[in-house]
């Protein structure tokens, strides 16, 4: 990706894939071609600019809160907090409402019903369409990403015609990435944390020592938050939501380190693996967010050690709304509440297992009890 990314931009056409992205019709399992390029384009100038990102910046906010809301209430009444079951109902909201302009209840078949699809096309990268399964709610007088790509259709101002397919394909993007990665990466930062006390109490003690009793820790309140970012990049380092990324596959013949590799070859990209690099990290099995700190290594992979996004031509174009939607969540989760394990339980009982899939969700939900910070 460093030195010969062209050569690798290109993707492998999985069966699985192909019917996820009506046929490679999409962005992210579209080989590299002159589609990829307008596509790419598109996302670039039009869905996920700094701007458009930022005003979506009420939804996230209140959505977040009303997840607060809502565990501040099963917390009232000694409940577990299913902090999966949470994040991913979060999520799915959060790119609802950015992507449709719309928002599903909490209760009702129309959830049970969106869940089971969302869950078959995770487990089997299985194809299915939006405008089935959400209810009619009012519209949302802020412009929708689905609004943005008809637009864009009806101008037909590319060089290539959009489709109603390739509008489906890139909001399926849109919708799992958005919805799986921010759901696993904030569980697997809440499990790190979990696991070191000593982690925890340092990010609560910045976010409540700079907030004080302050009711929401808004999006621009992050960027005061300078440990808690560094927590969001040591779990994302240590336990990346897509551990080999998406497969890439070669365009032409080529050489490294000695090793000719053919065109079209299916190649992995061990983020995993990077991430534990004992020569790129010290002690890279420990959870040290303090490693973060002044350092210039970021998400945009520039530095190649840390690639939760990827790198390059291939590097996810929704990386900033990602990145905002966790640090958000994670600071109003430890800014609220006081975190403990059920009773009969202690930190070395949480485990790392994971389900299979192209992304790595935690097997076992992490189930806690929150306790009100006053």
């Amino acid at each position: 990706m460093k030195t010969q990314d062209l050569v690798f931009a290109s993707r492998p056409s999985l069966i699985g894939q192909q019917r996820l992205s009506y046929n490679g019709l999409d962005l992210v399992f579209s080989p590299y071609n002159d589609y990829w390029r307008e596509m790419r384009k598109i996302c670039v100038l039009h869905l996920f600019t700094l701007k458009r990102v930022k005003s979506y910046t009420p939804i996230r906010e209140y959505e977040v809160s009303q997840m607060i809301e809502k565990i501040s209430k099963l917390a009232s009444a000694s409940k577990l907090i299913n902090l999966s079951e949470a994040l991913m109902f979060l999520t799915s909201t959060i790119i609802c409402r950015v992507a449709f302009g719309k928002r599903y209840e909490d209760e009702g078949c129309e959830r049970s019903r969106f869940h089971g699809l969302l869950n078959d096309a995770q487990a089997m990268l299985g194809s299915f369409f939006f405008s089935d399964h959400f209810p009619l709610m009012k519209k949302q007088e802020l412009e929708d990403i689905t609004d943005v790509l008809i637009g864009l259709r009806k101008d037909n101002d590319f060089a290539i015609d959009i489709t109603w397919d390739h509008i489906k394909g890139v909001l399926m993007n849109i919708f799992l990435g958005g919805t799986d990665t921010g759901a696993a990466t904030v569980t697997w930062a809440m499990t790190a944390l979990m696991k070191n006390p000593r982690v925890m109490k340092k990010a609560q003690e910045e976010v409540r020592n700079t907030f004080g009793k302050k009711g929401f820790i808004g999006e621009d309140d992050v960027e005061k938050l300078p440990y808690l970012k560094a927590v969001v990049k040591e779990a994302m380092r240590l336990l990346p939501p897509v551990p080999l990324l998406v497969p890439r596959e070669t365009l032409q013949k080529c050489s490294i380190d000695g090793y000719e590799i053919p065109p079209k070859t299916l190649v992995f990209v061990n983020a995993w693996a990077i991430g534990r690099d004992p020569e790129a990290w010290e002690n890279p099995e420990e959870f040290i967010p303090e490693r973060f700190l002044g350092s210039s290594v970021d998400f945009r992979g520039q530095q190649y050690k840390l690639i939760p996004f990827g790198a390059g031509r291939r590097i996810c174009p929704g990386l900033h709304i990602g990145v905002v939607t966790v640090e958000l969540t994670l600071a109003n989760l430890l800014h609220s509440f006081d975190w403990e394990m059920p009773p009969g339980m202690n930190k070395e009982d949480i485990d790392l297992d994971t389900l299979p899939g192209l992304e790595m969700h935690k097997k076992n939900a992490p189930c806690l009890v929150a306790k009100k910070f006053n």
